[in-house]
This record gives structure tokens, sequence and C-alpha cells, in this order.
């Protein structure tokens, strides 16, 4: 079957897509690139929000119609959507031929035939695919090392989609990234729920510290950025490895979500203001020129004003080098749902912008302190990239004064910097 791939969500649901797509490849199907070419469309659909499940169905839709036309003649729809809402997919879209649980996805080949017919389900289970692919640029991909989250805040619904957490092992993760680095990707973001409670499944306590030191050692690897790491399992090791490794970039992503005690203990985070502000200076000690990426979110049930100054306070002090700012949203079936003291929309979008200005200041210091400065780059393209601060796709941007091969690292001096977008003068030698 030649199929069309929607894949739609956060990079842990791409790496899936990279999964089952090669799976798919390696036993006879074709993807393809031209809706005109496909004789199916498989859809991996995102549920962590209300506004993703939207935009799922309305791909659903659009796939449906082109069904109806006899443009394509199988729908075939998986991932985090389906197994949040359960049978209510193929009820409520009677039409698509298949629907997939992320724990058949592992198997999808046994799952289609050629024709893109059912044939059986399989068990819950957590398997490495065999097969290798990335949907990303050829130099730069993910590497998922665990699914699932046991941490359970209150706001959160990944849990109940994905399950318990579920660790690859070290083996298998080291097959992988060999893998990939001899297809010729340079940068790996290792990724999970999170990453930094890797290993404790499996080996009775996080393993990721022992991970990184194998990694290191692949031929071909040349850069490693740790993504979605969990405040208080960021050990003084990490930072030490970070620090001590040329391969591992000097980057990290901690979500933290607030600062406020009162709101991180309703959001049943796992660690309070006085140990999230230990770690940071911890890795700002420790790691030289290191970029700290994190998330937060206002709104939240119950937040003051004297919280949301607090929080303020600390993006303005702290000086991150980038931070997503989210409105709290309401998601059926998380703790948080039923929470008193919901804030009104209005105020949280005000207290978004708000966030977002104090914010777009602090960059404006960061981007003053770098015009003039050398800083390593990769590119993407031949005209712009990112440098070592900017994970792919959620962070920043470098433009080249000259042209450069694309997936070259490589180091650069900063000519002007706005915003999230420096440009750069490349010294290559």
């Amino acid at each position: 079957m030649n199929f069309f791939l929607i894949s739609l969500g956060c990079p842990k649901n791409l790496t899936d897509s990279e999964d089952f797509c090669a799976n798919l490849m390696a036993h006879g199907h074709k993807l393809v690139f031209d809706l005109q070419e496909a004789e199916g469309i498989i859809i991996n659909t995102c549920g962590f929000l209300a506004s993703s499940v939207k935009e799922a169905k309305d791909n659903i839709k659009a796939a449906l119609k082109l069904k109806k036309k006899g443009q394509i003649k199988k729908l075939i729809v998986t991932g985090c959507m389906v197994d949040r809402l359960k049978g209510e997919v193929k009820t409520e879209f009677p039409d698509i031929d298949l629907v997939l649980s992320i724990s058949e996805q592992p198997k999808i080949d046994k799952l289609i035939n050629r024709k893109g017919e059912y044939i059986k389900p399989i068990q819950d289970k957590m398997v490495p695919s065999p097969y290798k692919m990335t949907l990303t640029a050829p130099h730069s991909a993910y590497l998922k090392i665990a699914d699932g989250c046991n941490n359970r805040c209150a706001y959160c619904a990944i849990p109940y989609i994905r399950g318990k957490y579920r660790s690859k092992t070290v083996e298998d993760i080291i097959a992988e990234a060999r893998i990939m680095a001899r297809a010729g990707v340079k940068e790996f973001s290792v990724i999970a729920q999170d990453t930094t409670s890797y290993g404790q499944d499996l080996y009775g306590k996080p393993q990721l510290e022992k991970l990184l030191k194998k990694m290191v050692k692949i031929k071909n690897l040349e850069r490693i950025r740790i993504m979605y790491a969990y405040p208080h399992r960021v050990t003084k090791e990490l930072a030490e490895i970070m620090a001590g490794e040329d391969k591992i970039y000097p980057y990290i992503d901690i979500p933290l979500q607030h600062i406020s005690d009162n709101m991180l203990k309703a959001m049943r985070r796992h660690c309070g203001a006085s140990k999230t502000k230990e770690v940071l200076a911890m890795l700002r000690e420790t790691v030289p020129d290191i970029a700290i990426r994190t998330n937060f979110i206002v709104g939240f049930p119950g937040e003051t004003e004297k919280d949301f100054e607090e929080l303020k306070d600390f993006v303005s002090d702290f000086k991150f080098d980038n931070v997503g700012v989210f409105e709290f949203f309401r998601e059926p079936g998380t703790p948080a749902y039923e929470m008193k003291g919901q804030i009104p929309a209005r105020v949280k979008k005000e207290r978004a912008a708000a966030l977002e200005s104090v914010q777009s200041r602090v960059v404006d210091e960061i981007n003053k302190k770098l015009v003039g400065v050398e800083i390593e780059v990769i590119s993407d393209s031949a005209t712009f990239g990112r440098t070592y601060k900017d994970a792919p796709d959620i962070d920043g941007r470098a433009e080249f004064t000259a042209p450069v091969e694309a997936g070259k690292i490589f180091k650069a001096k900063v000519i002007s910097a706005e915003g999230y977008k420096r440009v750069v003068e490349p010294i290559i030698k």
C-alpha cells in the first residue's frame, strides 16, 4: 500500500510515526509524500489537549472526504487521541478502516496486509522497532528512550493515555543510535515524557547518566541534546557529564511549570521552589555557558496575583534562554479539571501575555551580550540553522551571512540578534 502520513503532536509522537513507518516500509508498503500517489492515509493523532483532539478530528474529517471522493481507499488512525477516547473514535467516524491503539503500533505490519486490511490486535508492550528511519532533517533526529509517565501532575493526561513509565534497554537504545549515526544523523535530541527517570523501572534507579556515557562513544554521533528533564532528578553527575563531554550540548530542557510553592503543590509537582532554584544554580555553576529552556503554565486553578508576580520576578531574575508560556486548559479526566478556583479565560490570556513580555525583555538582554561572540551552530540548510542554545522546532533560528553545507556543525560569529533570531557569520576552517 502507498500511504501518506499525517503525524500530529510532539516529538515523542513523531518517533512513534518513524518506527511504524519504517516497519511498514520493511514489509513492502511505501511512504509517499504526494497525496495524489497515496492509496491510504495514516494519521498519528495527539490527544494531550482539547485543541489537539480538535486538530486530529479535523484531519480525520478531511481524509474521509478524500475517501468518499475515491481519492484514497483506506484511512488508518492511531495515536494518543485513540487511547484517550478509547472506542469513541470508531463510533464517531465509522468509515475509518482501522483504528490502532499506541500499543498496537509496534506490530502494525502484522495488523494490516498490503491492502490495508485489519487482522488482529496484540497485547500491550513497549517494543522498540527493529527498523529505523527519521522523518526529520537527515542530520538531526529524536531518540526516544522511554514512554509513559509516573509523575501524574494534576494538569496532565499523559499517564492516562500513555500508561506507566517504560524504559527501553540501554542496549536497544545504543543499537538505534548507532543505526541512525551510520545513516548520517549528527545531532540527537534525547526525549521521553521524563528523561531523568530513564531506567528506574528496569534497573531499580535512574540510569540517564550511564546511558549518556555509552552514547558519547558511538562513532559518527557528534552532538546530544537533553530534553524533558524533571527538575529534582537533575543530578550533579548529569551536570558534570554535560560539562566534561564535548558531544553533549551545554543545553537542557527542564519544564518547571511554576515557581510558587502554592502552585507547585496544587499542580502535584514533586519539586518545590527551593529545590528548583538549587538545581538551576548547580547547573549554571557546573556547566559553563549552559542554555536552559523551560515551560510555564499560567492561570492554574487558585493562582493568585501574588503567585503570578512571584513567577514574573523569577523569570526576570533567572534569565532563561528559551521559555514556553501556556495558559492552563481544563482537561477532562485530570485532577485539575475539578479543582476549585478556576481562573477566567481573560485573566489567563492577560497573564500569558505579561509573562511573555517579561521573557521578551530577558531575551533582549541575552542578545546584547551575544553580539560579537563566537558560538557553535548546526546548519539545517545552506542558509539557516540553530545555535547550540536552540533545539529543533521549538527554539530560535540562526541565519547565515554565507552558505553552509546542511548538517555541518561549525563556529560562527553573532552579527546581530533580535528576539529568537540571530544572524551569524560562519567561521569555517
